[in-house]
């Protein structure tokens, strides 16, 4: 996806975000824009790249932004827990 709204070499106009488009049409455009990640060779590359960035809008290897929101939490929660886990060894270690 470009940054400034413009639209890739490639790509198609139905597959960015308009402006206060109702529920129906953004799913429906959000699962158009699924399908052609589902084919994309570099799907996971792109998928880490948004996570990484954050991308805040649009269909990034296969995930939305609310998905890639979930899967970010998810991996801060994981890092909080392992990270608690590792001090909770040493102090076991060290006792």
């Amino acid at each position: 996806m470009a940054r400034g709204g413009g639209v890739p070499p490639g790509r198609s106009r139905a597959l960015l975000r308009p402006s206060k488009e109702p529920t129906a049409a953004r799913l429906a455009r959000e699962e158009a824009a699924k399908r052609v990640c589902s084919r994309c060779p570099v799907m996971v590359e792109c998928r880490e790249h948004a996570l990484l960035q954050p991308e805040p809008y649009g269909v990034w290897g296969g995930l939305t932004a609310a998905e890639r929101r979930v899967v970010l939490a998810r991996r801060r929660r994981r890092e909080v827990e392992l990270r608690k886990a590792a001090a909770t060894e040493r102090i076991a270690q060290a006792g």
